[in-house]
């Protein structure tokens, strides 16, 4: 290690810990947090915010890269390190220091609104705070991609190395297989019987704790807690949050939100030690992330092994369930239903979702929609994709916290996360012959094992698709999903 790129290094480490102290503001507000913190809680998150900025959006920084640069051979990590501050470097000085400050602190002010307003089903009482945020969502663009795609700019922040035509691509040919299929299925109406009564809470968070075990999250190095919207917080390799949230009246959320964020959660924990506290100490990218916790919520959660491992617990904890076996318990949790909200949407119809969220996205970038217009439009692509309306803005455009965040351009890597997951399980499959029987048996060590190899130890070394290529053989290509789909849903 050269002396210009161990200078580099320990900036770059500053910064990792900031972000850390960032993510665990944001897991706070969300799980811990008083009410009445949410000021106080936006100034902290402005401050580390700007401190962020300043620490690799300055001249300074610039020179210890250029430095750096400058130094040959090196070896693959610091050359991922490198390109990976000289990416940074030039995206964050081209952006105002004041108004990453602003975007951080309305971010953090516009969470709170949106909990309330979504708990009032209010949309009016949320729209300011809406319209403000893609206005700053808008200068950063601009700032970041002037004479550009802007929705690159936001796509970027969460899969570099993609293009909005890319992703858009990759979502049309998703839509075209999904949208015939779920039409046909939901034609023929739902053949599965659905779980009514109450589902005592305490009995839940046990399920869902086991699951996240004996999946492989180890929660000696994470935790698992309540909050209104489900989400991972990655603090490090030591340090994983997850969340989750119950309903009395659906069994099954609480579990498929556990093996979601759960994961997430294994991806970071899985990642190589030597990476740790670095930028690169984390999920490449936002579709990888979700090719993980995709993969565990469906193609492992929604087997037909799984239940038969899984069905003599839910007897156990819910009496009332015990009439049912394992072929009864498979077919409820692939039920497909056109529902309004995305998190519990079934298989099927998810992409739909996302699909939808994508549309209106570049539609208010374009000038196409107005930010007040949310409602109308949401609900009729609403009927559009999916044959439904939503009874109120709760079940409706108020569902997502990620506008309110500012995590505009996140919701494709959803759907680009479903075309990965297939690939990676193929090629799992491959390599390790005997994965299905393993998930019958009680979890999957030799898929995550595959997984820790192939995606989880190399971080942020590389793209999406330089990840994808090197585990499967291919690019990112959306068949082995569709082709998955077509037949799950067939036979079902």
């Amino acid at each position: 290690m050269t002396p210009a790129y161990r200078a580099l290094l320990d900036r770059l480490r500053s910064f990792t810990a900031l972000n850390k102290a960032e993510g665990l503001l944001s897991w706070d507000h969300a799980v811990m947090m008083p009410p009445g913190g949410g000021s106080s809680r936006a100034e902290a998150c402005a401050a580390v915010g700007s401190a962020m900025h300043a620490l690799i959006a300055g001249e300074d920084f610039g020179r210890l890269l250029d430095a750096a640069e400058a130094d040959n051979p090196r070896g693959p990590v610091e050359a991922a390190m490198i390109r990976w501050s000289r990416r940074e470097f030039e995206r964050r000085r081209r952006v105002p220091p004041a108004l990453v400050e602003e975007l951080a602190r309305h971010a953090s002010l516009s969470h709170g609104i949106w909990v309330e307003a979504r708990a009032k089903s209010d949309f009016a009482a949320f729209r300011p705070a809406l319209e403000k945020m893609f206005e700053l969502k808008r200068r950063q663009a601009e700032a970041l991609a002037p004479s550009g795609d802007l929705y690159d700019a936001w796509l970027q922040e969460f899969e570099p190395g993609m293009t909005t035509g890319e992703a858009a691509g990759l979502l049309e040919a998703i839509r075209a297989g999904l949208a015939p299929l779920a039409k046909s299925v939901l034609a023929r109406g739902p053949k599965a019987p659905v779980l009514s009564g109450r589902f005592p809470i305490d009995a839940q968070k046990r399920l869902g704790e086991l699951a996240v075990r004996e999946m492989g999250f180890d929660l000696s190095r994470g935790r698992l807690d309540t909050a209104a919207h489900p989400f991972c917080c990655f603090l490090g390799r030591g340090d994983v949050r997850l969340t989750t949230r119950y309903f009395e009246d659906l069994p099954f959320s609480s579990l498929y939100s556990c093996l979601h964020e759960a994961g997430h959660g294994l991806y970071e924990q899985g990642v190589a030690p030597e990476l740790d506290g670095t930028p690169l100490g984390t999920g490449a990218t936002m579709a990888m992330h979700e090719s993980q916790s995709r993969l565990w919520e469906n193609v492992v959660g929604r087997s037909r092994g799984f239940w038969k491992r899984w069905t003599p617990r839910f007897h156990e904890a819910f009496p009332q369930t015990r009439a049912l076996g394992p072929e009864n318990f498979y077919r409820a949790v692939n039920r497909v239903s056109a529902s309004c909200i995305r998190v519990e949407a079934d298989e099927l119809t998810y992409g739909l979702h996302v699909i939808l969220r994508f549309e209106l996205e570049r539609d208010l970038l374009a000038g196409r929609l107005r930010a007040g217009d949310l409602p109308e439009a949401w609900n009729a692509k609403m009927k559009a994709h999916l044959g439904i309306v939503p009874p109120d803005d709760a079940r409706g455009v108020l569902q997502d916290v990620h506008w309110a965040e500012g995590l505009i351009g996140y919701f494709p890597t959803y759907v680009i996360g479903n075309a990965i997951s297939l690939q990676l399980w193929e090629a799992a499959l491959k390599a390790r012959p005997g994965i299905e029987a393993e998930i019958e048996d009680g979890g999957a060590p030799s898929l995550l094992s595959w997984l820790v190899e192939n995606v989880h130890s190399r971080g942020k070394t590389g793209t999406a698709q330089e990840i994808v290529a090197a585990a499967t053989g291919g690019p990112i290509d959306p068949a082995a999903y569709l082709r998955y789909m077509t037949q799950k849903y067939g036979e079902l």
